[in-house]
């Protein structure tokens, strides 16, 4: 039986405390257990952010091991390496898939029901990973995929033509990096298709820059600031909600798509409908011929990579 107030994240780097702070301040857990190879790290987070739950609701923040996240309903991975200079991405992937396969085989010993939510990047070639190794259902070991890109396209989609964001309908798919793609042809804002919605009100239907800017924001803001993680950690947050509190909405988060859009077996971001046991739909949403043809480029872009990982 899992707890299904309990949750663990492994990774106190930037992305794992700003998710961990993000949980723990809107009560969607009553206990979060914080783990990292530098345990003073773990320690000094959930420390910090246990001082200011009295100003939320109540949740219990510890730091532990891996013997703490017995019965967690949830664990998400926010562990990985950092890219050295000179380093090919080839590289970097196998000591992340090193990294990913210590943690799993962690995981499936104290805590086999968990939902496993893979924030790590690269992110989809880490959940096809994670899922490889944990032996889990596909359902139950997803990524962020797409989710924090498709915020970033339908906020700047908003500032754009003057709507809420959250009025703005739209999805970018495929790979979280730079082979992803905007689906365009279902684009709308509350129901008016996107192209009717700047005719009739005499905008710009070139969305191309657009589009850009959302590929290239990880870069602007990490040249700003040196990490991105609070966008990232909020996604996380809609995530496990939507898995929590079994939602069922439909989010593009990464997951194993064989039998869909006749791609192979890789996880890739799709829209899927998510619920208490993780992914309870994939979602085979219309895409014109351009779009198809971005999708399995993108997937082939994944595909080579795991191709050439020894695991």
């Amino acid at each position: 039986m899992t707890n299904s107030r309990k949750c663990g994240i492994i990774g106190c780097g930037s992305v794992g405390a700003a998710a961990a702070y993000t949980l723990a301040t809107h009560g969607l857990f009553s206990e979060l257990v914080l783990i990292d190879m530098n345990q003073k790290r773990a320690h000094g987070e959930a420390m910090d952010i246990s001082h200011g739950v009295s100003f939320s609701q109540p949740c219990r923040v510890m730091d532990g091991d891996y013997d703490d996240l017995k019965d967690a309903a949830m664990v998400i991975i926010a562990a990985g390496v950092g890219q050295r200079p000179g380093e090919s991405r080839l590289d970097l992937l196998t000591r992340n898939a090193a990294v990913m396969r210590s943690i799993i085989t962690e995981i499936t010993r104290v805590c086999p029901d968990a939902i496993l939510l893979i924030v790590s990047n690269p992110v989809d070639l880490l959940t096809g990973i994670a899922l490889r190794i944990s032996g889990f259902p596909s359902e139950r070991v997803i990524g962020t995929g797409t989710v924090l890109d498709t915020a970033r396209l339908k906020f700047l989609l908003g500032q754009k033509l003057g709507v809420d964001g959250r009025n703005v309908h739209a999805f970018v798919i495929g790979e979280h990096g730079d082979s992803e793609l905007a689906v365009w042809s279902s684009a709308n804002i509350s129901g008016i298709d996107l192209d009717d919605y700047c005719i009739g009100r005499g905008l710009s239907d070139d969305f191309s820059g657009l589009f850009e800017s959302v590929r290239h924001a990880a870069y602007e803001i990490i040249e700003g600031k040196g990490a991105t993680y609070y966008g990232i950690a909020m996604s996380v947050l809609r995530i496990a909600t939507c898995i929590m509190r079994g939602e069922h909405s439909v989010l593009p988060i990464s997951c194993y798509a064989e039998g869909h859009y006749g791609l192979g077996k890789v996880c890739i971001g799709l829209p899927c409908v998510v619920g208490r046991g993780g992914v309870e739909t994939v979602l085979d949403i219309p895409l014109s011929p351009d779009e198809m043809q971005q999708l399995h480029r993108s997937a082939e872009t994944l595909q080579n990579a795991l191709d050439q990982l020894q695991l």
